[in-house]
């Protein structure tokens, strides 16, 4: 069995440390119902619910399916990407999936004039506006899970995968294609329901733009792997002890001993070595350097 990379099983051991505190303070409270994310216009929505809604589930096979995607489909793009990058784009996808849910909730409430009526009717029971706009919340990681699946497809578009009942394999791009359309198709004709299309698709459609983000700009001072940056200066910001920052190789000036032809040879050198790492680029993306080479790189950019 391959082995589980770091934020792949914390991520999924806190899905599931979730899922069961749910069932152990349902008598208590509603945990779905505090960490899920209503509706903006909600008394009961909460910022930090953009967050913790995709923590939370409804039941076990919607936790249990989206589980068994964040193991098949994490574990290989955590690999490709490292840690922070993956867990960068797995937040930023799921926060974007909650705001397209919210924006297709609220022109509902728009187009339906929802504002103009203080009860709606609902199962042949009547109950307050405040109360039914409360109802509409959203739980689960479908939409992060939907933008991995997106990922994987654009990392690998020729792998062949299986999906069950699906007797033959198919290739990753034909397989995030008809995910991609059959929630579109859904998300436009179905109307209630417990399954949020919209934050699916909107999972996906964060992180195409983030790909074809990074995809356009592999390298550069102030581009170099944005989702590491902004974990590092997180990291940073709430002053880690045990963290240490890297220190910045400056360039040495030419000693005395050091003569003309030997700085312009090591100077020659070090161009030489550059030129290759953005060869290296060009050909296979950033992510295919090592970290050596990303540390030559970042430092040369850092004496220009």
């Amino acid at each position: 069995m391959r082995r589980i990379p770091i934020v792949t099983k914390n991520l999924l051991i806190i899905n599931v440390l979730a899922f069961l505190a749910m069932y152990v303070f349902k008598s208590r409270i509603d945990l779905n119902d505090v960490f899920g994310l209503h509706f903006i216009l909600a008394s009961d929505f909460r910022i930090y619910q953009l967050v913790t809604y995709m923590f939370m589930h409804a039941s076990f096979e919607h936790i249990f399916f989206n589980m068994f995607a964040l193991w098949m489909f994490g574990c290989v793009v955590e690999n490709m990407w490292g840690a922070k990058k993956y867990l960068f784009y797995y937040l930023a996808c799921g926060i974007g999936a909650g705001l397209f849910q919210e924006l297709a909730q609220y022109v509902t409430y728009m187009v339906d004039n929802l504002a103009a009526y203080q009860t709606v009717s609902l199962n042949g029971l009547t109950i307050p506006m405040e109360v039914y706009l409360n109802q509409m919340t959203t739980v689960g990681a479908s939409g992060a899970i939907y933008a991995l699946l997106l990922a994987f497809g654009m990392i690998f578009p020729e792998e062949r995968i299986f999906i069950f009942p699906i007797p033959i394999p198919i290739k990753a791009k034909w397989f995030v294609i008809f995910y991609a359309a059959l929630s579109l198709v859904m998300a436009l004709t179905t109307t209630g329901g417990n399954v949020a299309h919209f934050a699916h698709l909107g999972g996906m459609v964060f992180g195409f733009f983030m790909i074809k983000y990074w995809q356009r700009h592999p390298y550069g001072s102030s581009t170099i792997d944005s989702g590491q940056q902004f974990f590092d200066n997180l990291h940073s910001k709430w002053g880690k002890k045990y963290h240490r920052p890297k220190e910045t190789k400056r360039e040495e000036p030419k000693t005395e001993r050091e003569t003309d032809w030997d700085y312009n040879a090591r100077k020659q050198r070090e161009q030489q070595e550059i030129d290759a790492i953005l060869d290296k680029i060009r050909k296979s993306g950033y992510d295919s350097l090592t970290a050596e080479e990303k540390q030559k790189l970042f430092d040369s950019s850092n004496r220009r």
